[in-house]
């Protein structure tokens, strides 16, 4: 080894001790921002803003991605509502089919019992509508005459009431005559509207096709579907999501169910009452009234508005407040006696979170958001329920009297001091 190599190697072995000797003069603080490079402003902004605004500033952030997540989903279903709508009905005939298949399923095959399943509801549903058709069909003409001299009663009790409020039959002519000279000016625009309307009834019809046909692998091969797609799941995931996915079946399947037995409870209830009033169109009206159940807080409401009218335009008024009162009962049936037997704690939503639910179910999608609202809602909190670690509730009363305790304690304490002349330590 020549001299040379000999000093570069005494050089290489100082220089690191050189290192070490000068980052130890420079203090902790050097070296920390040797040891990782670190954004100064970053730094001092971390030491000095205060707790709370790192903590709110973290919960933000998380907060709009959540948000932006919920956002995308909006977008991604409006992008496909059409199948969106198709499941989602498939979803509610299956829940509603599924307890009439698995009895029928134990004396046949799966796949007739299902066929079978489906051809009753068919017949049901039509014959509900063919009776209501042909109800209203025989009574037509002397609804019609009843419905002239109830319009007759109602002006002339709204000239004899305290307002005064005048209508005429030349009133109600130029009313008619108005309407129909907008229809003659905007003949292109409503016909336009007829043809979507027409389009929009085939999208329904087509719906309920794809739904049917979805109902039918439901029914039959819905839990074979659910496991081949929990397999493909990572298996550290498989059983969370098979524990949130029984949940948040038996919730929907639940709420499906219930709703259906309470709107039919609540249509033949209606109908049995608006026969012994002598409404006439009772079977259209109950029909209304169990399309209404379906939409919380607002479907029972304007049903009952309905059945209000045609009973004051065909029976009068004191018929009319019977109706209201008769419906009203009904209403007040279902929310305290045949909901939470029917339901039980399948779906254990408060009234205030159904209220906001249904409010903004119909702001952002009309009244397919009021239907969909509150069972969607009700499964996200199910889920939400099962899958949490939550701590155990704090019994709040108790720590208020504890803490009425040790003041009347304290006061005690002070009063005794006072008697005995003694000062309050705790003063001193």
């Amino acid at each position: 080894m020549t001299e040379h190599d000999v000093t570069a190697s005494a050089d290489a072995v100082e220089r690191p001790k050189a290192s070490v000797k000068h980052l130890n003069a420079a203090g902790p603080a050097a070296k920390k921002v040797a040891g990782v490079r670190r954004n100064p402003s970053v730094v001092g902004f971390e030491e000095t803003a205060p707790h709370w605004l790192r903590v709110v500033a973290g919960w933000s952030w998380r907060t709009l991605v959540v948000v932006a997540a919920v956002a995308l989903v909006f977008w991604a279903t409006s992008k496909v509502l059409f199948v969106f709508i198709a499941v989602f009905v498939a979803l509610v005939f299956t829940a509603v089919l599924r307890p009439l298949v698995r009895a029928l399923s134990r004396i046949m095959p799966r796949g007739l019992a299902t066929a079978i399943s489906l051809v009753l509801s068919l017949l049901s549903v039509a014959g509900v509508f063919t009776y209501v058709g042909l109800s209203v069909a025989g009574q037509w003409q002397n609804l019609a005459e009843q419905f002239n001299d109830g319009i007759a009663t109602i002006f002339q009790f709204l000239e004899d009431s305290p307002l005064h409020l005048r209508v005429t039959t030349e009133d109600v002519e130029a009313w008619l005559a108005t309407g129909q000279q907008w229809l003659e000016e905007n003949s292109s625009e409503v016909a336009g509207r007829v043809w979507t309307g027409a389009g929009s009834v085939g999208l329904v019809f087509s719906a309920l096709a794809l739904a049917t046909f979805c109902t039918v692998f439901f029914l039959t091969r819905g839990e074979e579907m659910w496991h081949w797609f929990l397999n493909q799941l990572p298996l550290r995931v498989r059983e969370t999501w098979l524990s949130g996915g029984d949940v948040a079946w038996y919730t929907f399947s639940g709420y499906t169910r219930g709703t259906v037995i309470v709107a039919a409870a609540d249509g033949a209830l209606a109908l049995i009452i608006l026969l012994l009033l002598g409404v006439p169109l009772a079977a259209p009206l109950a029909v209304l009234v169990f399309i209404g159940a379906f939409i919380p807080l607002i479907g029972a409401p304007l049903a009952m508005l309905v059945a209000m009218i045609v009973a004051l335009a065909t029976n009068g008024v004191v018929n009319a407040i019977l109706v209201g009162v008769g419906i009203a009962l009904i209403g007040q049936f279902e929310g305290h006696v045949l909901t939470p037997l029917v339901m039980g704690k399948q779906v254990s939503l408060h009234p205030v979170a159904v209220a906001l639910s249904v409010t903004a179910g119909t702001i952002v999608a009309g009244i397919l958001g009021a239907v969909i609202a509150v069972p969607l809602v009700a499964v996200a909190w199910a889920v939400f329920s099962r899958l949490r670690h939550a701590d155990p509730p704090t019994d709040f009363d108790h720590l208020e009297d504890d803490d009425t305790d040790d003041e009347d304690t304290e006061d005690r304490q002070t009063a005794q001091l006072a008697v005995d002349g003694r000062p309050d330590p705790s003063r001193s």
